[in-house]
């Protein structure tokens, strides 16, 4: 593992990891007001209140974002992270005191270790506590237990990870934290010459891969929209459907938050390209850099 530094200013990321139970989880933490919206483009997404994202909802901000493992068990993690900003006294001002709001996303690792040892709020407030500026990388937090290249066969998997990746163009800057337990490959062209010269002659046993799923959050210190935001998530999703093929099938949950800090004006495009770029290598990297 190792570390690297968080290029937008006010935002620290924290892992909870069980080596032993081969799961975890990993804990975006945001400064106050922070917009945000998000896109989910797979077909067995597990999720915490991502509906509050659409652009036509009335909570605007969000406060962290935890992606876990555990699969919907892994959700559990949010209440944790609750509990330690509502002390903090952050979140959506109510009469009865502040509402931390906090999106959860899960993927499936339930195959791989302990199946009865998920993320729960423990993990989540942990996780929350131990934020920095400068976490790890690698089979860290909700990747702790993840596996890449699932869907030509068990015997094909690799172990994925935690990627994440900074794009900056002079003050602007865009983080990218993913963890990648995608059922596809990470993409070299091969499937896709396979395709194109008639080779592939198939796919693999559907059900023997079960789900899988990559999640994460980019984060940029741009001036957006809430509906801005929602753009950014679909550049994320291009991002990793550049990295992985083939990317959003039906057993993975792929889905990924784009949350704006509001320091730096900015265009919108550029940022959903940047997105793109960091998604990109943070779904390379959290397999080519894994250490066991």
């Amino acid at each position: 593992m190792r570390d690297v530094k968080i290029a937008v200013e006010g935002v620290t990321v924290g892992h909870s990891t069980d080596p032993e139970a081969r799961t975890g989880c990993t804990v975006v933490r945001l400064p106050a007001d922070t917009v945000a919206s998000g896109e989910v483009r797979g077909g067995a997404p597990a999720s915490r209140e991502f509906a509050l994202l659409d652009p036509v909802r009335l909570v605007a901000s969000v406060d962290a974002v935890v992606l876990s493992g555990g699969s919907a068990f892994g959700l559990a993690a949010a209440d944790g992270v609750m509990a330690v900003l509502e002390a903090e006294g952050c979140g959506f001002t109510t009469a009865q005191g502040p509402v931390p709001i906090v999106v959860g996303l899960s993927l499936y690792d339930l195959a791989v270790g302990s199946s009865s040892v998920r993320p729960d709020a423990a993990s989540g407030a942990a996780a929350t506590r131990g934020a920095s500026t400068n976490p790890s990388v690698g089979r860290v937090g909700a990747a702790t237990g993840a596996m890449v290249g699932k869907w030509r066969g068990p015997e094909f998997a690799v172990p994925g990870g935690i990627g994440i990746v900074n794009v900056e163009s002079g003050p602007l800057a865009v983080t990218a934290v993913v963890a990648n337990n995608a059922a596809g490959d990470i993409d070299d062209g091969q499937t896709a010459t396979a395709v194109l010269d008639g080779s592939f002659t198939g796919w693999p046993d559907r059900e023997a891969f079960g789900p899988n799923t990559v999640i994460g959050c980019v984060v940029t210190n741009a001036i957006l929209t809430k509906t801005d935001c929602r753009l950014v998530a679909e550049g994320a999703h291009d991002g990793l459907a550049r990295a992985v093929t083939p990317p959003h099938m039906r057993s993975d949950g792929d889905a990924f938050v784009a949350a704006a800090t509001g320091l730096v004006e900015a265009h919108v495009d550029d940022v959903r390209l940047m997105a793109l770029v960091a998604v990109e290598q943070a779904v390379r990297e959290s397999v080519g850099n894994i250490e066991e």
